[in-house]
């Protein structure tokens, strides 16, 4: 009997087998596509991984990954027990919170709204406005903010003291608790266009029947809305959220170097701007692994535990 249900297990295991090599002879063309990706992949994404090493020694570019010194934690023990330490952590936490309480919903309700525009023309015109600051660099977009934010020229305090609310012009980039808010702001007017594409691609999607037995059964826009748009994209929304979550750490490097000066450096100083100036500006290249890696396993747990959460409370995941 065992010989016989050992006999029908393998020659089932032999025709699944002959059936996915079948599909995949028979796919040989598309399955070639994804080739060159997963090469890309491999080469640019895992082959530089065995860099890690130096985040556990006392690099020498002379010597080597190989043939630097091992030195264990020290690197990490260094990034806990350094002076600023709590501050670039107090402001990195404090940036994305502020990111995750007003960034994330921003592009949700600007798609929200934008499905309720009538006119297709004046749609296709709201959103090339909308796309176009994504397309300018953080360069580009930072010269603007500081020109327009200038106690000396900017628009913003021009306009403030033509309408009497200031009586002298204030120095915004110049005040620290002024910082956050700015460059919130700034993220959510680069990013809002953008960011609002995957959510408009989600409610263009959901049924239109939904939609006329709602209002049949006499629901507003704003019922719509509640009811039947944010429940159907509430799956794109959940994944996105994830990833913000275990994004936490990341603020982005070029906005903030670009907006930052020695005045508002206590408010500015993150954990990416701090890499650059610590790691790599003095090329500590092997405390800036350490810190980076600390960075990516802080993600990877946030990633893990956003998603239990979300398929404990929404019965919705990422995997």
């Amino acid at each position: 009997m065992s010989s016989t249900v050992k006999t029908a297990s393998e020659t089932r295991n032999i025709g699944l087998k002959s059936i996915s090599w079948f599909r995949l002879k028979s796919q040989f063309e598309l399955q070639s596509m994804v080739w060159p990706g997963l090469v890309f992949l491999f080469i640019f994404s895992y082959v530089p991984m065995y860099g890690i090493l130096i985040a556990f020694k006392d690099y020498d570019m002379f010597k080597g990954v190989m043939g630097s010194p091992w030195i264990g934690w020290e690197h990490f023990k260094e990034f806990f027990s350094d002076p600023n330490f709590f501050t670039v952590l107090r402001n990195t936490l404090s940036i994305n919170g502020l990111n995750l309480l007003f960034g994330f919903p921003a592009p949700i309700i600007f798609a929200l709204l934008l499905n309720e525009v009538v006119s297709p023309k004046f749609k296709r015109f709201i959103q090339t406005v909308s796309y176009l600051p994504h397309f300018v660099s953080w360069v580009v977009f930072g010269g603007l903010i500081i020109t327009v934010l200038s106690p000396t020229n900017g628009v913003l305090n021009y306009a403030l003291e033509s309408l009497g609310f200031i009586s002298e012009p204030i120095n915004f980039l110049g005040e620290a608790n002024n910082f956050w808010g700015i460059l919130v702001i700034g993220e959510m007017v680069k990013g809002l266009g953008w960011g609002a594409i995957l959510y408009i691609a989600a409610i263009s999607g959901v049924d239109q029947e939904l939609y006329e037995a709602a209002t049949m059964d006499g629901a507003n826009k704003l019922q719509k809305m509640w009811y039947v748009t944010l429940p159907s994209i509430m799956g794109t929304i959940v994944i996105m959220l994830i990833f913000a979550i275990s994004a936490i750490l990341n603020t982005g490097f070029e906005q903030i170097l670009v907006l930052q000066n020695p005045l508002n450096l206590d408010t500015s100083e993150t954990i990416d701007t701090y890499v650059y100036k610590v790691g790599i500006r003095q090329m500590r290249y092997s405390y800036s692994t350490a810190v980076g890696l600390t960075k990516s396993i802080i993600a990877v747990i946030l990633l893990f535990g956003a998603n239990y959460l979300s398929r404990k409370i929404s019965d919705k995941s990422l995997f």
